[in-house]
C-alpha cells in the first residue's frame, strides 16, 4: 500500500512504538523563543537536566516581543540568551539579527524536505510548505526534544487538499486558506495532516505556499504540507548547492517524499479558485469568513501588516501597489513589520518602506508583538484591526479589541479606503 508524505516522513524518523497509535520520532530541528521555551529551561533546570541533545540543531530566537517592552520580557529574554551562550548554540539570533521564527528559519535555510521540526509554537506547521512534518508542541514535549531530541507524536491521518484553477486579480493565497478554513471549519482537519496539492500549489512561491501551511492549524490541522519541488530547491540552493550536482538532481531526491498514487487519504476535497474573492473574517473565529465585498464598509481603527503569515517581502512589495502614490485615511493608523532584518533591507533597497512611510504607516522592526496583543501595535477596548495576521480570537490583539484577517492587499485597500473594502477597484 502506498504511503503520505507524512507517512514517509514518520517511517525514516521512527525511533519507538509505545502503543499502536504513538510513534516516537528523532527531530531534525528543535526551534525556541522567548515565550514558550524560558519555561521548559527553568523547568530542565530545576531537575537537574539543564543539558541540551545537540546545540546545532537547536535554533532560538527572541522575536514575540523584542525589543524588550518591560521587566518581565526582558527576564524572559535573558533567560533563552543565557541558556544559548552556556549550551554554545550557534544559531541564536538576538536584538538585531532577530526576525519572526517561521520567517527567519526558513529564510536561513534550517527546513528541509523530508524533516521533523517541532517549536512550543502553535504556528509552526508553517515549515511543512518544504515538504517537511512541522508542528507545535507543548512544554513537556518541547523538554523533552530539547533534552532528547525525539517526540511523541500520534500517528496523524492526512486530508488531501487539491486546489486548482487560476487565481483572479487581487486573490492570493491568504485568500485561499481562509476560504479553504471556512468550508473545513476550525475542527475539520483536528489531528490530521492538511496535504495542499494541485496545480496552484505547485505554481505558488515558497513565500505562498508557507502561507498556506501556515494555517492550517487555524483549521485544527496537526501540519500543513507541500510536496518539494524545483521551486524548493530553488529557494534552498544557497544552502543545498553542495548537496547536489545540479538543482535538477535536488528536485529529483525531493521527489522521494512525495505522496504516492496509491496513498489512502483520510478524506480529500478539491477547491477550484478560479471565482475566488478576496476574504475576510467577521467574528472571533479563523472560520468566520466572508467574501470582502459583504464587508464592505465595515469600520477599522487600525491596519497591521506583518506576522509569520503575511511579513514576507512579496507581501510587502504587493501592498505597495495599492499604497505608491495615496495617503492612508485620516481615520486610521497603520504599521508595518517587515518579518526579519533581510526582508526590511531588501524593503528599503526596493523602495517599498519608502511608499509605505509616505502613504502614513508606521513602520518597525521585525517582531510578532502586535499579532497576539503584547507590543507594538495593541488595540485598545473597542477598537478594530484590519489585520495580515493568522487569528483573531477575542482580545488577540488587545483586550475588547476585533481583528479581521485579511491578504496584504486587502489591507491595504482598507488603509486608503479607512474601511474594509475591495482591493480589485484600487488594481
Amino acid at each position: 500500500m502506498g504511503k503520505t508524505i507524512a507517512q514517509k516522513i514518520f517511517k525514516d524518523h521512527l525511533r519507538d512504538t509505545p502503543s499502536s497509535d504513538n510513534v516516537v520520532l528523532d527531530l531534525d530541528v528543535v526551534m525556541c523563543h522567548e515565550i514558550t521555551t524560558p519555561i521548559a529551561i527553568n523547568d530542565l533546570v530545576a531537575r537537574g537536566l539543564d543539558r541540551v541533545f545537540d546545540p546545532v540543531k537547536i535554533k532560538a530566537v527572541i522575536d514575540h516581543v523584542t525589543p524588550s517592552k518591560d521587566s518581565k520580557t526582558a527576564t524572559q529574554a535573558k533567560i533563552l540568551r543565557d541558556w544559548a551562550g552556556r549550551h554554545k548554540i550557534k544559531d541564536f539570533f538576538d536584538v538585531g539579527d532577530n526576525g519572526v521564527c517561521h520567517a527567519l528559519f526558513p529564510e536561513k535555510g534550517f527546513i528541509r524536505p523530508g524533516y521533523t521540526v517541532i517549536m512550543g509554537d502553535s504556528h509552526t506547521c508553517t515549515h511543512g510548505a518544504f515538504g517537511a512534518f512541522a508542528a507545535g508542541v507543548g512544554t513537556t514535549d518541547l523538554e523533552v526534544g530539547i533534552l532528547k531530541g525525539v517526540c511523541s507524536f500520534r500517528m496523524p491521518e492526512t486530508l488531501k487538499i487539491t486546489i486548482t484553477g487560476i487565481l483572479p486579480a487581487g486573490v492570493y493565497a491568504k485568500d485561499v486558506i481562509l476560504y479553504i478554513i471556512k468550508q473545513l471549519t476550525v475542527n475539520g482537519a483536528t489531528d490530521k495532516v492538511m496535504e495542499f496539492v494541485g496545480p496552484l500549489v505547485a505554481a505558488m512561491s515558497m513565500e505562498s505556499r508557507m502561507t498556506l501551511c501556515n494555517m492550517a492549524i487555524e483549521a485544527g490541522g496537526t501540519c500543513g504540507i507541500c510536496y518539494p519541488d524545483r521551486v524548493t530547491a530553488e529557494y534552498l540552493w544557497p544552502f543545498i548547492q553542495h548537496d547536489y550536482d545540479s538543482i535538477d538532481a535536488a528536485v529529483v531526491d525531493f521527489s522521494k517524499w512525495h505522496s504516492d498514487p496509491d496513498a489512502t487519504y483520510a478524506d480529500e476535497i478539491t477547491i477550484d479558485v478560479s471565482n475566488l474573492a478576496p476574504q475576510v473574517t467577521f467574528g472571533f473565529k479563523p472560520d468566520q469568513v466572508k467574501d470582502v465585498m459583504e464587508m464592505e464598509g465595515s469600520p477599522i481603527d487600525q491596519i497591521y501588516m506583518g506576522s509569520c503569515t503575511n511579513g514576507r517581502i512579496e507581501d510587502i512589495r504587493e501592498a505597495a501597489r495599492i499604497l505608491k502614490g495615496k495617503r492612508i485615511a485620516d481615520t486610521v493608523r497603520g504599521i508595518l513589520s517587515p518579518a526579519t532584518p533581510k526582508i526590511y533591507s531588501q524593503a528599503m533597497d526596493e523602495g517599498l518602506i519608502k511608499i509605505f512611510m509616505d502613504a502614513g504607516f508606521c513602520v518597525t522592526n521585525p517582531t510578532c508583538g502586535a499579532c497576539l496583543g503584547m507590543s507594538t501595535g495593541v488595540l485598545a477596548e473597542g477598537e478594530v484591526c484590519a489585520s495580515t495576521t493568522n487569528r483573531n480570537f477575542n482580545g488577540r490583539m488587545g483586550k475588547g479589541g476585533m481583528v479581521h484577517l485579511m491578504s496584504p492587499l486587502t489591507a491595504a485597500a482598507a488603509a486608503v479606503a479607512g474601511y474594509i473594502t475591495d482591493p480589485r477597484k484600487y488594481i
